[in-house]
């Protein structure tokens, strides 16, 4: 369905008419009454397209997604369009003709030698710019000097439209022009190599740049002759441009009644001459206020010849003193209404052709396109209203469409057009929100009635009018899609930033968290990571606020997209969010988050394999009490660490002095204690098992002293059941303590010697009447080197053995097993 020309598909008659239609007949409408109310769903226009070296899906409904292209998916090098292409491209860029009788065209007067100068510069490759006032001319001789131009260049006549546009996008224009891309648009280093080769005449009408964004374009297109024209308002060029100027003045008093002969179509009278000589000498020689000026003279004429007025007499009007009457005879109008013929010319214009200037200035100057017309003045027939202001002087062409002439907006807000602006650009907008968004207009028919939706879109924001701001938010939302699809990314920036703002006054945080989804996308496609950054880290919290799940996950998406990009790590952890905490079923090699506490330098003898034995034990049982180790355990618990160590050395010197002076300097025979049960992840819930003090006599039994106290929890490990393991290997059911700490075997077994490849263990448990047959209780009174010194460091000198070093043994080894029991002397 085309929403300008309906088809009769569009009333419900078919192809067929016959009565005889295969028996297919028009479905009834009585099944559409239980669903009235609901509208029909309608089909989403999404597009892919490629920016750069990125996959842009744009989606009208749910967003526009973007991810990295993969090796495959890359388009191919863009090619060429030939000169049969160029040429249908040119007559599709430039302005439609306005339907009604054809206008008159007008000759190029008192302008050959600057065409020829201008078509002498191009030759030798020089780049001019053509300077003069508004209504002098301009697109007049560039439209003479395309002609003229259109065999110097490989790639032939290229013209552009300057108007609101960058250097950026006069750069993509000219890649558009010459290379076929569809649905490409090359990033930054792309372009800039693929235009380096370009060998064009480029003509650009209008150019609103100068300075440094002028120089930018020259020196990116080396290969290209452009002729510039422009106003001499526009910020001149900078120095090292080099370029050529050439002024354009008015016309001599001549050629300017020349002119308006040619617009008239007849020659002018005195009368008429010597109103058109004061009107040059006020003008300034300017052709639009003589062409005006020749309208105005066109439509005197059209009203005389509708004036006939003939006076009725009974008699023979032969008998009448004055004869027959003659038509009334119109004065011209003054010297200042010639000066500034705007308003006389629009009152004397059809209603539509009025309400059509209405909306124009309603839209800054931008003029609807004539489809657009008969649905926004209402009338059928409005289409024809666009001949009539062309034909007047009101319109001047602006690339593919038209817009008012220099000094008619002006002219026309004066006169009392612009008392209902904002009512027709809100009418406006909701024309454009509905016709943008139907599937039946292109991308590039989007594109090209941009400036005049971007209007009506901008006049509606600043508007303290109930409802502007939510209308002007439909209509964003509606035609940003179609501009990206269309790639153009100027009028999708703009698009988005007046619709963002809009829904800001408007309360709508959801379209808000859209524009701003939207916005990241674009700025990711050119490039800006800390812009695209900002915007979507904006909208991920407003649809994390509006608990939008969808949304925000593609706004993460894309986000990590820019992470990868800028080359910053992606956290996976939010912040303000700790990383969680360590199992106690973690690999023995792996340390606490914070390192080894401090009060590890309390414990001299504790050793890397110390620490691991430490990470790797279960929690106690119920109800048994929890050790000083227990503390140690976590990273966060040094203080009490280091107050639990330093309680546990005093306890430990007053047992090893308890114990010297008990033993009479003689070492008791049999003195040990057995390793054969070990600490298991059954034993309890949290922190490291604390041996409980037992007073079974048979750990007694065989001692040569006949000491009646309970050995400590470590001391010298007996074989297990399984036998002796050898020193170098790794045994849970040995205790570490196998080490003397003078590096030589002694005749007393050392107390708490750690050994840096046994698990500390719990005293034996079985009954004194039936000690256990699986590992002897009493070692030999001289211990071989190979049973007690598997590795030998010696770190205290023998003297120290009775005291430091039992102590300082004993500290690692309690360290492990909880706090020994006193030795009763």
């Amino acid at each position: 369905m085309d929403p300008t020309n309906r088809g009769p598909e569009d009333y419900g008659h078919g192809a067929d008419r016959s009565g005889d239609d295969g028996g297919r007949r028009r479905q009834s409408r009585d099944p559409l009454t239980p669903d009235f109310g609901h509208q029909t769903p309608q089909q989403s226009r999404t597009v892919q397209l490629i920016s750069g070296d990125l996959l842009l899906t744009v989606n009208p409904v749910d967003g526009s997604e973007i991810e990295a292209c993969r090796p495959g998916e890359l388009p191919d090098a863009p090619v060429r369009h030939t000169a049969a292409q160029r040429v249908e491209r040119e007559r599709a860029a430039a302005p439609p003709v306005p339907p009604g009788p054809p206008a008159p065209q007008m000759p190029l007067l008192e302008r050959q030698d600057e065409r020829e100068r201008l078509v002498r510069l191009l030759a030798r490759g020089r780049s001019v710019c053509l300077t003069g006032p508004a209504g002098s001319g301009r697109t007049a001789v560039l439209d003479a000097v395309a002609g003229d131009c259109a065999d110097l260049a490989p790639d032939g006549v290229v013209r552009l439209s300057g108007y609101k546009r960058t250097a950026t996008e006069l750069l993509h224009g000219l890649f558009e022009a010459v290379y076929s891309a569809p649905l490409h648009r090359p990033d930054r280093e792309g372009l800039l190599a693929l235009v380096h080769g370009i060998g064009a005449v480029v003509l650009v009408d209008d150019l609103e740049l100068g300075g440094a964004a002028l120089q930018e374009l020259l020196d990116a297109t080396p290969e290209c002759a452009f002729l510039f024209a422009t106003t001499p308002d526009v910020s001149a060029p900078a120095a090292e441009a080099n370029l050529e100027e050439v002024f354009l003045t008015g016309l001599g008093r001549s050629a300017s009644i020349e002119l308006m002969e040619h617009v008239v179509e007849r020659d002018l009278t005195e009368e008429e001459a010597n109103w058109a000589g004061d009107l040059w000498f006020e003008s300034e020689g300017l052709p639009l206020r003589f062409v005006q000026a020749g309208a105005l003279l066109r439509q005197r004429d059209d009203r005389r010849a509708g004036q006939e007025v003939f006076e009725q007499y009974d008699d023979d009007p032969e008998d009448s003193p004055f004869g027959r009457s003659e038509p009334a005879d119109l004065p011209l109008p003054s010297l200042g209404e010639g000066a500034a013929p705007a308003a006389l010319l629009a009152s004397r214009l059809s209603e539509a052709a009025r309400e059509t200037l209405r909306f124009a200035v309603a839209l800054g100057g931008e003029v609807p396109h004539q489809a657009h017309l008969p649905a926004l003045v209402g009338d059928t027939h409005a289409d024809a209203a666009l001949g009539e202001l062309a034909g007047s002087g009101l319109l001047s062409p602006a690339g593919p469409r038209y817009r008012l002439a220099a000094g008619v907006l002006t002219q026309l807000e004066a006169s009392g057009y612009g008392e209902d602006a904002d009512a027709h650009a809100r009418s406006a907008a909701q024309h454009f929100t509905w016709w943008a968004g139907h599937p039946s207009v292109t991308p590039e028919r989007a594109v090209a009635e941009a400036d005049a939706v971007l209007a009506s879109m901008t006049r509606l924001v600043p508007g303290d009018a109930p409802g502007q701001a939510s209308t002007a938010v439909l209509l964003a939302r509606s035609a940003a899609p179609a501009f990206a699809a269309g790639m153009q990314w100027g009028a999708w920036e703009k698009s988005l930033r007046t619709g963002q703002e809009a829904a800001r006054i408007a309360g709508e945080v959801a379209e808000e968290a859209y524009f701003h989804h939207e916005l990241g996308v674009l700025a990711l496609c050119t490039g800006h990571l800390d812009r695209a950054r900002a915007e979507l880290e904006a909208s991920i919290g407003m649809r994390g606020a509006l608990a939008d799940k969808p949304g925000a996950v593609a706004g993460r998406r894309a986000l990590a997209l820019v992470s990868d990009r800028s080359g910053e790590p992606v956290h996976t952890t939010p912040a303000g969010e700790e990383a969680p905490a360590r199992r106690h079923d973690a690999p023995a090699l792996a340390l606490p988050p914070g390192g080894i506490p401090p009060a590890a330098p309390l414990f001299p003898r504790l050793t890397e394999t110390s620490a691991t034995l430490i990470a790797r034990q279960g929690p106690p049982p119920a109800g048994r009490p929890v050790g000083p180790v227990g503390v140690l355990r976590g990273a966060r618990r040094n203080l009490v660490a280091v107050g639990a160590g330093a309680l546990l050395a005093a306890v430990l010197g007053t047992v090893v002095t308890l114990g010297a002076t008990s033993g009479g300097g003689e070492d008791p025979e049999g003195q040990s204690v057995t390793t054969e049960q070990s600490t298991t992840e059954d034993d309890g819930e949290s922190g490291v098992p604390a041996d409980e003090p037992t007073d079974d006599p048979a750990a007694d039994e065989g001692t040569a002293g006949g000491d009646s106290g309970t050995p400590g929890p470590s001391g010298t490990a007996t074989p297990s059941a399984s036998g002796t393991p050898s020193p170098g290997t790794s045994d849970p059911g040995t205790s570490p303590s196998d080490t003397p700490t003078d590096g030589s075997p002694s005749d007393r077994p050392t107390e708490g010697s750690p050994s840096p490849t046994k698990k500390p263990t719990k005293p034996p448990t079985t009954p004194p009447t039936k000690p256990p047959t699986s590992s002897p209780t009493t070692p030999s009174t001289e211990p071989t080197p190979t049973e007690t010194a598997p590795t030998e460091t010696p770190t205290e000198p023998e003297t120290s053995n009775s005291a430091s070093g039992p102590a300082e043994t004993a500290t690692a080894s309690a360290s492990q097993d909880g706090p020994a029991s006193p030795t009763t002397a």
